[in-house]
C-alpha cells in the first residue's frame, strides 16, 4: 500500500490520527472532535476534522483489515432499510459469529440479486468458504445461495441470525445522530470505514487461548496503542 502523504498539513500526523480516531471510534460528531480537541489546546476546526477523516479513514481503515486475522467460519447476514436523501435503500451487512464486520454494502433493491452482490463481495473479500452461512427468511438468501451453489451451508429459523441483528445498532445510533445519512454514497464510505475500525478493537475470542496469551495482541485496551502503528506512514 502507498505511504500516505501529510504534506502541506500544519498539524503533525499525531494530532490527525487522533482526531480520525475519535471520529470514527466513538459516536462523535465533527463539532464534538472540534471540541475535544479545543479542550487540549489544539484550534483544529470541524471542517478540518470532516476533510481528515474523508482523506485518511478509507487509508486507514484498509490497513485494519490488512492486519486482521481470518474471522471465524460462520457467517451472519441481515439488511435493514435507511433513509438517505428521502428515499429508501437497504443496507446489507455480513458479521461472523463473534461481531466481526465482514462487509456492508448499500443497495437500493432487496432481491436476488442485490444478496448474490452482498455474497460474491464476501467470497471475494475473505478468500474462502465459510462452515454456515446464518440468515433470516427473507427470501432472497435462498435464491443466492443457490446461484451461488452454497445452498448446503446455509441456516436459518429461530434466533439464530440475533448476531447481525445486534449489529445494526451502532448505525441506528449513527442515523438518529446525523439526521439519517445525506446520501447513499456519504453512507457507504462513512460505514465501510467504521466497521474497520470497529472490528479494531473488536476482541476476536476464537483466537484467544484459555491462558489469554493473545490477548495482548488481539483485543481490549492494547488495540488503543497500535491504532497509530495500523495509521503510520
Amino acid at each position: 500500500m502507498s505511504t500516505l502523504s501529510y504534506a502541506r498539513h500544519r498539524f503533525p500526523p499525531a494530532i490527525i490520527q487522533h482526531a480520525v480516531w475519535l471520529y470514527f471510534r466513538f459516536a462523535l460528531s465533527y463539532r464534538d472532535v472540534e471540541d475535544l480537541l479545543a479542550e487540549r489546546g489544539i484550534d483544529a476546526s470541524y471542517e478540518t476534522v470532516r476533510r481528515w477523516a474523508l482523506k485518511f479513514g478509507r487509508t486507514y481503515a484498509a490497513r485494519i483489515c490488512r492486519r486482521r486475522p481470518r474471522p471465524s467460519g460462520r457467517w451472519h447476514l441481515d439488511e435493514v432499510f435507511i433513509r438517505t436523501g428521502g428515499k429508501i435503500h437497504y443496507l446489507w451487512r455480513a458479521v461472523d459469529d463473534e461481531g466481526e464486520v465482514l462487509d456492508i454494502i448499500v443497495q437500493a433493491r432487496r432481491d436476488r440479486k442485490a444478496a448474490v452482490k452482498l455474497l460474491r463481495r464476501l467470497l471475494n473479500r475473505q478468500g474462502y468458504l465459510p462452515d454456515a452461512i446464518v440468515t433470516d427468511r427473507l427470501r432472497s438468501y435462498g435464491a443466492a445461495l443457490r446461484d451461488l451453489s452454497l445452498a448446503d451451508r446455509h441456516v436459518t429459523g429461530g434466533r439464530s441470525n440475533n448476531r447481525a441483528e445486534v449489529s445494526h445498532q451502532p448505525t441506528r445510533h449513527r442515523e438518529r445522530q446525523w439526521r439519517r445519512f445525506p446520501s447513499p454514497g456519504s453512507a457507504q464510505r462513512f460505514l465501510a470505514t467504521h466497521g474497520a475500525v470497529y472490528n479494531h478493537f473488536n476482541v476476536q475470542r476464537h483466537l484467544i487461548s484459555r491462558d489469554g496469551s493473545v490477548t495482548a495482541t488481539r483485543g481490549g485496551r492494547q488495540n488503543v496503542g497500535i491504532w497509530s502503528q495500523a495509521a503510520a506512514i
